[in-house]
């Protein structure tokens, strides 16, 4: 990235300013803005987070808030409240009280001298949540958002459910945040009041996973927030990206489809991260995008910011399977709109183990797959978070477990924009199944790289909301929506489709093993193909090169970890997946501050056991400024019993060598159709 130091404004930086909302609750808040707004008002762009805006999102603040503001803007970074220096408690995720705040916050920001009175909103993952859940609620100075790594749907296409099977990441996700909720103030900032700060957090919260237990099928609790439920509420232009190695690619081109206001989206090959930073590579010049949509619609300009396709998006090549990239081979290519009336729905009937021919008639066959738990354990995980190896690796053992169906050679290459649809003629011999479709790369010499996949919990096979349990026996039409993408199959390649019926430790595996039936010719597989047409492609340098504002100064002081680690022992038949993501220990130099921190996760299973699933999450963060030294420990594990989820959490906070809290949670949660 290039670092930029000379930008059109001077700008000046409140380290921290307290915004007060509407029931006296102060949040804490960093401010960077041009020295010329006390004059001459500029428009107010805030990003809205939990992630602590003093240490543990500065260095990544520093780059992109700067640059901003360099550019003409107000920038406005706010911890939720519970957060950071911020006051109360936050004891979940997108709750009403936080959308109050939020639009309190803008109000605010619209009411300072140095803005102009019109605001845009900015984030990525839980800021672009924020930002999108905000627009909807249409806060009079609200005037524009710029939103990434986000989903329009809570329940559907977020780390919690997938198809209504539960995801591993409903557990580490919620580690994350036991850990991230539960962390003390800085005593710089808010003085002797940290300690107070610090046990009303711990006392005011607890394991989140509890409260998404609670609700595992599709109710008004993940309707809440969820955009989809009634996209017209959207009323500003929105521009919206994600990359193909994040589980949030979906809902770009969702929102494209089913909004009515000025959109663009973007979808690179990125995993969970700012496109300007965006791993695998390229990264791209995105904050310059940003400005330009900002200078557009806060400034009036026209700039020809909604010129060009609808939709960019990075067409991948073929690659080598491999659980980490740092360059994904490919071109951007555009698409005038969204649906694109360029894509040609391709439906292959599946044969005894083949892929067939569009036109081809395929004779009568029931092919069966009862695949063992250790299908899954080189899925990689559900969202890149770029802390590598966590992609996918090499599908051949995979697909031993599997009802696998390859396609003829291709003769030509073959390029996919959009979601692949696969629709099953099926019976199970159990009341609760389910089934994970992959979509893989065969290439050659056999290597195979998944492109994307599906879940789907057959009792949801008609409704999230009201899931049946099945009949055994009973044959059923049922259809999975794969996660979108991108990709291009060269010449020589085949297209594969596996079957599984569990997906361990992706998604948790039913109660009790089930024999999944497959019947032909009633299945079938539909690709979005999208044919090579030169009148079509994007020419041209589309992106320039990344730009920042030079980060703020660190100091490593201990060397991290990450490590991942599949594992099986044939003496006991227990296999596990650990993962360990440790960042060491940083000093941010500027304010003297000492962070480290640890995270680390196992889940396992013993042979085809499907009530020995257990996972675990562990973290540990510690801050320290000569004397002063806080740490909070969190340990969560959630097993099962095929009637039961089992959670059991602790939480310990430290001062120094003194344990000053410990708090202990014990819950059994009946299994609905899960």
């Amino acid at each position: 990235m290039r670092e930029v130091r000379s930008l059109p404004y001077e700008i000046t930086q409140e380290e921290h300013v307290w915004i007060p909302v509407s029931d006296g609750t102060r949040l804490a808040a960093k401010i960077w803005r041009p020295v010329s707004a006390d004059d001459e008002p500029v428009p107010g762009i805030l990003e809205y987070i939990p992630y602590r805006k003093r240490d543990l999102t500065a260095v990544r603040d520093s780059v992109h808030h700067p640059y901003l503001a360099g550019h003409g803007y107000a920038c406005v970074r706010v911890d939720l409240r519970g957060t950071g220096e911020s006051e109360g408690v936050l004891a979940d995720e997108y709750l009403e009280q936080e959308q109050q705040d939020a639009e309190d916050v803008l109000a605010w920001i619209a009411d300072q001298p140095w803005c102009d009175g019109r605001t845009g909103m900015m984030g990525i993952s839980w800021g672009g949540f924020a930002a999108l859940q905000v627009a909807a609620r249409k806060p009079a100075s609200l005037r524009a958002i710029v939103i990434s790594s986000f989903t329009d749907d809570r329940y559907s296409d977020d780390f919690h459910y997938m198809g209504g099977c539960m995801l591993s990441d409903n557990l580490g996700e919620a580690g994350t945040m036991f850990a991230y909720s539960t962390l003390p103030p800085d005593p710089a900032l808010v003085g002797e009041r940290w300690r107070d700060m610090w046990l009303e957090r711990a006392e005011g919260v607890g394991p989140w996973v509890d409260t998404w237990l609670e609700h595992q099928h599709r109710d008004e609790y993940w309707c809440h927030a969820s955009v989809c439920e009634n996209y017209s509420d959207v009323q500003v232009p929105v521009l919206a990206s994600s990359g193909w190695a994040d589980g949030y690619s979906n809902a770009v081109t969702r929102l494209l489809a089913n909004l009515s206001v000025p959109r663009k989206g973007l979808i690179g090959p990125w995993s969970h991260k700012y496109p300007h930073l965006g791993q695998p590579g390229p990264a791209i010049g995105y904050l310059q995008e940003v400005v330009k949509w900002w200078d557009h619609w806060l400034k009036d300009r026209d700039n020809g910011a909604m010129d060009g396709p609808m939709l960019l998006t990075w067409m991948q090549d073929s690659v080598p399977p491999s659980t980490s990239y740092e360059e994904r081979p490919g071109r951007w290519v555009g698409e005038p709109q969204w649906p694109s009336p360029h894509i040609d729905w391709r439906t292959y009937p599946l044969a005894q183990h083949r892929i067939a021919r569009p036109d081809e008639e395929v004779p009568q066959s029931a092919l069966h797959v009862e695949s063992p738990l250790s299908v899954g354990q080189f899925a990689g995980k559900w969202a890149s978070y770029n802390a590598p190896p966590d992609l996918p690796y090499d599908q051949r053992e995979e697909d031993g477990g599997s009802l696998v169906f390859d396609g003829d050679e291709l003769t030509e290459t073959c390029e996919v924009l959009g979601a692949p649809k696969v629709r099953l003629e099926l019976s199970v011999d159990k009341p609760v199944a389910m089934v994970a479709a992959r979509l893989s790369d065969v290439h050659p010499d056999g290597r195979a790289t998944r492109i994307t996949y599906g879940l789907l919990n057959l009792t949801h096979r008609d409704s999230n909301h009201d899931p049946r349990p099945l009949e055994p026996g009973k044959r059923y039409q049922v259809e999975l929506e794969l996660n979108g993408v991108a990709q291009a199959f060269p010449p020589g390649h085949r297209i594969r489709l596996s079957l599984s019926t569990s997906y361990w430790p992706l998604a948790w595996p039913a109660p009790e093993p089930a024999r999944l039936t497959v019947h032909t010719p009633g299945s079938s597989l539909t690709l979005p193909v999208r044919p090579i047409r030169e009148s079509d492609e994007v020419t041209g340098p589309v992106f320039g090169e990344p730009e920042g504002s030079p980060p703020m100064t660190t100091t490593v002081l201990q060397p991290g970890e990450q490590r991942w680690t599949v594992s099986r022992d044939l003496v006991d038949y227990r296999s596990a997946l650990e993962i360990v993501k440790d960042s060491g220990t940083v000093r941010l130099d500027d304010i003297d501050l000492e962070i480290s921190r640890r995270a680390y996760e196992r889940y396992s299973s013993v042979a085809d056991d499907f009530a020995s699933v257990r996972g675990e999450t562990k973290w540990s963060m510690t801050f320290a400024r000569g004397d002063w030294e806080a740490r909070t420990e969190t340990h969560t594990v959630l097993s099962c019993t095929p009637e039961e989820f089992v959670l059991h959490a602790t939480l310990d906070g430290y001062e120094g060598a003194n344990r000053v809290f410990s708090r202990n949670w014990h819950r059994r949660f009946p299994r609905d159709l899960v």
